[in-house]
This record gives structure tokens, C-alpha cells and sequence, in this order.
């Protein structure tokens, strides 16, 4: 959301930088960008961290907000080449960003760095395509809304789908998802990095370091190059938290630019934000004020969930002497998948059998009809599942012969009971890539009032995951410090039980 233009007085363009045309001329100029800055009080804040990322005089209110927001004392003169923008959200940073993406396209010569038949590439990466998007259009926007520029636009390789713009000055646009495989290999004249704190971290099959390491090469050749990684700030871990830790408050060439909602788009309702505060402190503090959250962590670790990984078994055959259970993770078929777990005990160890997984979208019922199919292989005639749906799974598995039953416990708790298995090692996993970036993805938040709920990160999924963790509860009946009575005469009578009382629970 870019902030609001209600008409103000219009800024006498400046010139700066002997006399080359600076961003904020372009800004100024009314063959250029100023119908889109009408609102300059909005703009304040962007106008300085603008100055401050080219290297351009500062005002004393620009040195203001620059010592407000990096923590710094002195700018650098020349400008910086990396920069990180912890900004609340609704601030403008993807308008900030698509700004900066048409100037350094249009206004800067890049064409001395390239190789016959070679483009530069302003790479706009995302967590996914439509996120990508946002900015996309930003940029087509601001082109094609002054005609100058709009006669560089050589060929829309994509037409309306937004995904690429070729400039005839051999620059091109292009959107990118997170991942250190694709983003290799171009020439970069610019990466802009969108939302980075909800990529994926060093718990996933795609981490954002490994993103931001594979695109630095490609700016090595080119002078002048940027990197600019924006976004409201969430978990404290991940590059963007990184990079706050480094260069906050340092006189470094990497610049930090940390605000709230506010400061950076002072249109933004002061009431919508205190209600925020209001209904969710910890959330609100990340989304608008700007700060990291200190009530989310990683819940499993990577190395623990790998060590019960069975290397290279991807599903193991049903076998005549095993009793096997199931659980059933349902979706409606449009965007979660459908997922399915097999597993059986074996003394003390919950071994995982096979997983299935049905991708939205998807015809529930036909989803059903194959996850029946493999559930008569493991002679299993009970499942359970998650609740969703109501009676749906009911009617749907019994159609199939089979007993749905809900799961007694939500999934954070069956995540809960999960972990000291993981740890101690009694679970053996499947070889399933998924799997583990899911459990290895799973965070826990404290709410207000003190209780710890573990679920996926915003955007993410953990369908696979939480079938898997309702199959290993399955099997365990109950958890640990949940039965109300055992076998072989032996009671409990709400004290805690003793070592030896939980190993024999766990080989009964």
C-alpha cells in the first residue's frame, strides 16, 4: 500500500549529485513521478531513507529520522549498495521499492557492464509469484504512466500475467520465487528481497541465506549493483534478524533502516494500529511497531528430527504379524493438501510406514477413495483425524467401510508429545524431504496468557507433519502425563510418574 496522495503543496525539485537527475527530482517532476507524491507529509520518511541509500545531503529533519531509524550518527556519503528495511507493515515499502526498481532501470547506464547479447536483470523476489506481483505492478505502473518511459518498454514477455518486462536499454524486470536454485546465473543490477522475515530460514529445503547467497554472485561484475531486502519484521532468527543484529547502530556499508507503520506512512489510522495493540500485543508490536517478536522460536530442531530419519526408506510394506493405526489430516481439496499417515509400534519405537499426500486442487472424495485403497493394505479399518469438516470424513471414509474418529487433541498438543520422542530418538521417520522442513518448521508462540501453542509459520504448511504426529499419538493411545490408568496393575493417582513408571508405559 503506498501512502495517501491528498494534494499538498508540490516540493521544488531539487537537483543534486552535479546536476545528474536524482530520485528525488524524479519524484519531483511533473513529467516524471509527482502525481504519484502528492501527499508529500507522507512521504517524509521515504524522501530521507531515499537520501540517505544514494548517498545524498541530508536535511536536519532527514538527519533526524535518520538517527531515529538506523541508530546511527553519520551517513555515508557514497550511498550504499545493501540495504534492509524493517518496516511495519502498510508502510509503502513495496511502492518505496517499486520506485527504486523503474529509477535504477531507466535512469542508470548498465549497458557498459554487459556482454554481447547480455541484459541486466532488476529481480523482484518474493516468498511466491503473487507476492512478486505486488511490486510488479508497481513497476509497470510507474512506467507506463509517463510516455518518455513508456517507449522503453521493448517487449512484455508476459503480457497482463506480470512476470517480465524487457526495457530496449537491455534491462529486465522480472519476478523470481525464494529459491537459491532459480535466481542463479543472471547478470543483477538489483534484487529486491520482499517480506524476507516470512521466507523460509535455516529449517527449510530453501533458506533465505542460501536465496541471498546464490544472487550476490550475479552483482559482482556490475558497479553500483543493490541489494534491498524489505519487510515487517517477525521471528527473532532468519537473515533479516541477522542483518538487524550486524549492522543496527554500526557504521557500516550495510544499511539498516528500522521504523514503525507510522513514522514511515503517517496516513495509516493511529485507531486501526491501537486496536491491533489491543487485541493482539506481541502481534501488533512485529506488524506495526516494527520490533521483533520474543514469543516465537523454533520448536524441533533440524539435527534431531534428521537422526530419526531412515535413510533412503521411503515407505515400508505391510507385513501380517503388525497391527498398524493411521490418521488422517482432511482438507476440502482447494488450498491445503490431504494427507495421510501409516505407522505401528515396535517395543519402544513409533515407526512411521508410509505417507500420502493429496495436492489442492483435488477432488476430496476421489482423495478419499485412494487413501481407502492403501488403508485396506494395512488391514486398517479405524482411523483418526483432525476435526475439520464436521461429519464430511465421517460419511466420506464410512462410505469406504472405514470408522473416522476425531482426534482427542488439537494438533498443538500432539506436536507437544512429539518433541521428546524426536529428541530421545523413539520415533523412526520415512526418508521424506517434506516431512522433515515441515516438523523442522514448526514454531512455538506464547499467547497473552502465558499457554505455548505450536503450529507452521504464517504462509507455511505442516499437513504432512500433523498427520504424522496424530499417527505417533495414535499409537501411544494418550500421552505421557495424560492416562488415567495403566495396565499390569499399575495406577496412577495424579502424581507425577517416576522414570522407571514412564519407560514402562512407553514399552507396554
Amino acid at each position: 500500500m503506498s501512502p495517501s496522495r491528498t494534494p499538498l503543496r508540490r516540493r521544488e525539485p531539487t537537483r543534486r549529485n552535479r546536476g545528474r537527475l536524482t530520485i528525488l527530482d524524479a519524484m519531483d517532476d511533473e513529467n516524471l513521478f509527482a502525481p504519484h507524491f502528492d501527499n508529500a507529509a507522507s512521504w517524509v520518511a521515504w524522501r530521507a531513507f531515499l537520501a540517505v541509500l544514494f548517498g545524498y545531503p541530508l536535511d536536519e529533519p532527514q538527519r533526524e529520522l535518520f538517527r531515529q531509524c538506523t541508530g546511527r550518527e553519520h551517513s555515508n556519503s557514497e550511498g550504499h549498495h545493501e540495504a534492509w528495511m524493517v518496516i511495519g507493515r502498510r508502510g509503502g515499502k513495496s511502492f518505496a521499492l517499486a520506485l527504486i526498481a523503474v529509477f535504477l532501470a531507466c535512469f542508470k547506464d548498465w549497458q557498459q557492464y554487459l556482454g554481447p547479447g547480455e541484459r541486466g536483470t532488476i529481480m523482484i523476489v518474493a516468498a511466491d509469484r503473487k507476492q512478486a506481483r505486488v511490486i510488479m505492478r508497481y513497476c509497470k505502473g510507474l512506467i507506463t504512466s509517463v510516455p518518455m518511459l513508456a517507449q522503453l518498454i521493448q517487449r512484455d514477455r508476459d503480457g497482463v500475467s506480470d512476470i517480465s518486462l524487457d526495457l530496449s536499454n537491455r534491462v529486465t524486470l522480472e519476478i523470481h520465487t525464494a529459491s537459491y536454485r532459480t535466481t542463479r546465473g543472471y547478470t543483477i543490477v538489483a534484487a529486491l528481497l520482499d517480506e524476507l522475515a516470512f521466507w523460509p530460514t535455516d529449517d527449510s529445503a530453501e533458506p533465505d541465506r542460501e536465496v541471498i547467497n546464490a544472487i550476490r554472485p550475479g552483482m559482482i561484475n556490475i558497479p553500483g549493483s543493490m541489494l534491498l531486502c524489505a519487510s515487517s519484521p517477525y521471528a527473532r532468527r532468519g537473515a533479516l534478524f541477522d542483518a538487524y543484529q550486524r549492522h543496527f547502530g554500526q557504521d557500516s556499508d550495510v544499511l539498516v533502516w528500522k521504523a514503525d507503520t507510522r513514522t514511515m506512512n503517517p496516513s495509516v489510522s493511529q485507531a486501526i494500529i491501537d486496536k491491533a495493540y489491543e487485541d493482539d500485543p506481541a502481534s501488533a508490536s512485529a506488524e506495526y511497531g516494527a520490533q521483533f517478536r520474543s514469543d516465537v522460536e523454533s520448536y524441533i530442531s533440524r539435527d534431531a528430527i534428521a537422526a530419526c530419519v531412515s535413510v533412503d526408506v521411503r515407505e515400508r510394506p505391510p507385513l501380517s504379524n503388525i497391527t498398524y493405526r493411521a490418521f488422517v489430516d482432511p482438507s476440502g481439496g482447494r488450498s491445503d493438501s490431504m494427507t495421510l499417515a501409516i505407522a505401528h509400534r515396535d517395543g519402544d519405537m513409533s515407526v512411521i510406514d508410509a505417507i500420502r499426500e493429496v495436492r489442492p486442487p483435488f477432488s476430496p472424495e476421489s482423495a478419499v477413495g485412494e487413501f481407502a485403497q492403501l488403508l485396506k493394505r494395512y488391514r486398517i479399518n479405524r482411523i483418526e483425524g483432525d476435526r475439520y469438516g464436521g461429519e464430511w470424513p465421517v460419511e466420506q471414509f464410512r462410505r469406504h467401510g472405514l470408522t473416522y474418529e476425531a482426534a482427542p487433541k488439537p494438533k498443538s498438543d500432539l506436536y507437544r508429545d512429539l518433541l521428546p520422542l524426536v529428541n530421545s530418538k523413539l520415533v523412526d521417520l520415512v526418508d521424506h524431504p517434506k516431512l522433515v522442513n515441515q516438523l523442522a518448521s514448526l514454531e512455538r508462540r506464547t499467547a497473552r496468557g502465558g499457554r505455548d501453542s505450536i503450529d507452521h509459520a504464517p504462509g507455511a504448511h505442516d499437513d504432512i507433519a500433523n498427520a504424522v504426529s496424530g499417527v505417533v499419538g495414535a499409537i501411544s493411545g494418550v500421552g505421557v502425563f495424560d492416562f488415567e490408568f495403566w495396565h499390569d496393575d499399575r495406577t496412577w493417582n495424579g502424581g507425577a510418574p517416576s522414570g522407571d513408571d514412564l519407560l514402562w508405559f512407553l514399552r507396554r
